[in-house]
């Protein structure tokens, strides 16, 4: 049997048998429901996009994968060079894995090597999403090695006067925390996130897994479109100069089996001129400007608070029983929805048109009139 993520299989109901996908649409063989989480953010395009279609159907006909240990081929190349001039400064330096945590784990680990290679030895940090994913790690008791921040500036001075010497990196989901909750922040915080970085030489880690390509707001979710699992973990020079030796202990020593995946990198590269072309960023623009519209003045006692930013809107409310039984309430409506916690959300495909996406935003105010 499938071993399904978060959730207790002993009392987890039936999950819904899709049987096709087709732009922001799900089907199951008696329901057609609008993917209102992208496939946990993942699918910017919709389904069945034509271009990222024709691009991996073009690649499959040459080869599907090779191992990028002693081999290379166009699409990572050309993947590599476009992210390269996407990213501000010199972040040129592109190191593929085959999932978004799996990149963060490369960061970490280029994080740790890159101050032991200059000489100084310490202990990495341990880091991770909300404690409320890893209470069973409490058993073992509090780690001595990872600080946890507010997104707040000066909780962030503090953690630097008081660990700027045993620091080794700062990682931090830009202006939006997913899996903590869909919190919000200005980008002051980031602002000064750098700045401290720098005056104390802590290397600053964005995990942009879930925050990129534009679902902020901002430009730079989704390397490949949703398609495949793949991910990059870029570097500036001075990072990548900690490693570029003599000595062959000094070389990054990680490769996971499927980076620069052929069929990932061509996908990707049609999802980026995808965004490019088709003025992306103005449809984000639009989106929240309509959640804006239709959420405006909506409020409830069981709310805590409601949170839009780029493509995300969140409904936090104080106790999550709430939520229970919505899930199964949005799918009648014809929206697929998956609330976890407190945290009743939103992250539309960015192809979504209006009036899909006020069904969406609809179903979720009709859940607390009831």
């Amino acid at each position: 049997m499938i071993w399904y993520p978060y959730e207790q299989l002993k009392t987890m109901k039936a999950p819904y048998e899709i049987v096709d996908a087709n732009g922001v649409y799900l089907y199951t063989k008696d329901q057609k429901m609008i993917d209102s989480v992208s496939s946990w953010w993942s699918v910017i395009h919709g389904y069945k996009n034509p271009v990222i279609n024709q691009a991996i159907i073009s690649q499959v006909e040459k080869f599907s994968h090779v191992m990028l240990g002693g081999l290379t081929h166009e699409p990572a190349r050309k993947l590599s060079e476009k992210l390269a001039s996407w990213l501000p400064g010199d972040l040129d330096y592109c190191f593929f894995s085959d999932s978004g945590s799996v990149a963060v784990e490369v960061a970490l680990k280029m994080a740790l090597q890159y101050y032991m290679n200059h000489g100084d030895t310490f202990k990495a940090m341990e880091v991770g999403d909300d404690e409320d994913y890893h209470f069973v790690l409490k058993a073992y008791g509090a780690s001595p090695y990872v600080v946890h921040i507010p997104t707040e500036i000066t909780a962030l001075e503090q953690a630097f006067e008081t660990y700027h010497d045993r620091l080794n990196c700062v990682l931090v989901e830009p202006l939006l925390q997913g899996a903590g909750g869909m919190r919000m922040y200005d980008v002051s915080f980031l602002k000064k996130a750098r700045e401290l970085c720098d005056r104390y030489g802590v290397l600053l880690i964005f995990d942009e897994v879930a925050t990129g390509f534009g679902r902020t707001g901002n430009r730079f979710v989704a390397l490949t479109g949703g398609y495949i699992g793949h991910a990059a973990t870029v570097a500036n020079r001075k990072v990548f100069e900690g490693f570029y030796d003599d000595v062959p202990e000094h070389a990054l020593m990680h490769g996971p089996t499927f980076m620069g995946n052929a069929l990932a990198c061509s996908a990707a590269l049609a999802s980026i001129e995808l965004f490019e072309t088709q003025n992306y960023m103005e449809k984000i623009r639009k989106i929240e400007e309509i959640t804006r519209r239709e959420m405006a003045g909506f409020t409830d006692p069981r709310i805590r608070e409601v949170r839009i930013m780029g493509g995300c809107v969140c409904v936090e409310v104080y106790d999550p029983a709430v939520l229970k039984g919505y899930q199964e309430y949005a799918y009648k409506r014809g929206v697929f929805s998956r609330p976890f916690l407190n945290y009743l959300y939103a992250m539309v495909p960015y192809v979504i048109k209006e009036e899909e996406l006020i069904q969406v935003l609809q179903c979720m105010k009709d859940w607390f009139a009831m």
